[in-house]
C-alpha cells in the first residue's frame, strides 16, 4: 500500500518511539511477551492499513493503544473466548492514585495478570503499569470512567491476593535431542563459526529479525549472520522464554547482568528452520520471564 510520505513519516516515529509502551500493555494483556509481540505487530499493520481513510487524528497514541487493546481482545477470543467488558458495578469508588498498587501491578508477572478477567486487566495495567488517567483510559477503551473504577478496583484487590500465593508452576524442561540442539548452535555461534551455523540450515530456513526485517531461503538468511561477525556485544547461553527452549543473549562484559533480548529457534527432523531474533526489539525482553539452564 502506497502511503503518501507526509502522513507516514510522523507515524512512522510515532509508532517507533511508542512501540515499547504498546509492547508492554499487549505483552500483559496476553500474558506472554512473545505474544504480546504478534500482537503488537497486528497492531500496527491494522494501524498502517488504517492511515489512507482514517482522516485528520486528534490523538493518535490513543488511536493506537485502541488498536492495539482491540487486536488483543482479538487475539484472547481466539484462544480462550474470554469476555470484555462487563458486569463491573457501575458505582464502585475508587482512588486513582495509589503508589503501592502502581508498584505491586508493575512488579507483578505476565502470568499473573492473566488471572484477571480482561475488564481488570487492561484497566490495571493502563492506570498502575503505563499511568494513563481515568480519562485517557476511557476514551482510549471506549469504556465508562465508572467502569474503569469499578474493574480497578476488582483489579488491584486480586492482585493483592495473587501476590500472597505460592508459585506452583512446574520449572520448565528440555529434552536430550532438544539440547543437543541447542547447544550446538550456540558453541559454533560463540566460535563465530557461522560457516559451521550456516551449515545446520534447512533449505527453506525462515528469519525474523524482529522490528527490522524478515529473510527466507538458505542464501537470504545466510547474509545474516555476516552482522554477528561484525559486533562484539553478544555472549550466547541456554536458557527458556516463557517455558520455551531459547538462546539468551548476554553482555560479554557483564557476565552478572539479565541478558539484554533472546533468539527463539525452530527445529525440523535436526535442521532449523526458523530463527526469531529480538535483537532490534529489545524491549520484548524486558517484559519476559527469562532463565538460564
Amino acid at each position: 500500500m502506497n502511503i503518501p510520505g507526509d502522513i507516514r513519516d510522523p507515524f512512522d516515529r510515532l509508532f517507533g518511539e511508542l512501540r515499547p509502551k504498546l509492547h508492554r500493555y499487549c505483552a500483559r494483556m496476553t500474558g506472554s511477551a512473545i505474544d504480546g509481540e504478534d500482537v503488537l505487530q497486528e497492531a500496527l499493520a491494522k494501524a498502517f492499513e488504517a492511515l489512507p481513510n482514517t482522516g485528520p487524528i486528534a490523538n493518535p497514541e490513543g488511536w493506537l493503544f485502541r488498536i492495539a487493546h482491540n487486536a488483543a481482545l482479538d487475539f484472547l477470543r481466539r484462544r480462550a473466548r474470554e469476555k470484555a467488558f462487563s458486569d463491573e458495578d457501575p458505582d464502585m469508588i475508587v482512588d486513582p492514585a495509589n503508589p503501592t498498587v502502581d508498584r505491586q501491578a508493575a512488579a507483578a508477572g505476565l502470568h499473573t495478570f492473566m488471572r484477571l478477567p480482561v475488564a481488570q486487566r487492561s484497566s490495571v495495567i493502563m492506570m498502575d503499569v503505563l499511568g494513563y488517567s481515568l480519562q485517557e483510559i476511557s476514551a482510549m477503551l471506549d469504556t465508562s470512567i465508572p467502569a474503569i473504577k469499578a474493574a480497578l478496583h476488582r483489579g488491584r484487590g486480586r492482585l493483592r491476593q495473587l501476590a500472597d500465593e505460592p508459585e506452583d508452576r512446574p520449572s520448565p524442561r528440555l529434552s536430550a535431542s532438544e539440547r543437543l540442539l541447542l547447544d550446538a548452535y550456540i558453541d559454533r555461534f560463540n566460535a563465530r563459526d557461522f560457516d559451521a551455523v550456516r551449515d545446520m540450515l534447512a533449505d527453506e530456513v525462515r528469519l525474523e529479525l524482529v522490528a527490522r526485517a524478515r529473510l527466507n531461503g538458505r542464501r537470504q538468511v545466510g547474509t545474516y549472520f555476516r552482522n554477528y561477525s561484525s559486533v562484539q556485544d553478544w555472549r550466547f547461553v541456554p536458557g527458556f522464554v516463557e517455558g520455551r527452549p531459547a538462546v539468551l543473549v548476554c553482555d560479554p562484559s557483564d557476565p552478572t547482568a539479565r541478558p539484554s533480548y533472546f533468539v527463539l529457534l525452530g527445529w525440523q527432523a535436526g535442521r532449523l528452520a526458523a530463527i526469531r531474533d529480538f535483537r532490534h526489539a529489545r524491549y520484548v525482553a524486558d517484559s519476559a520471564e527469562m532463565s538460564v539452564l
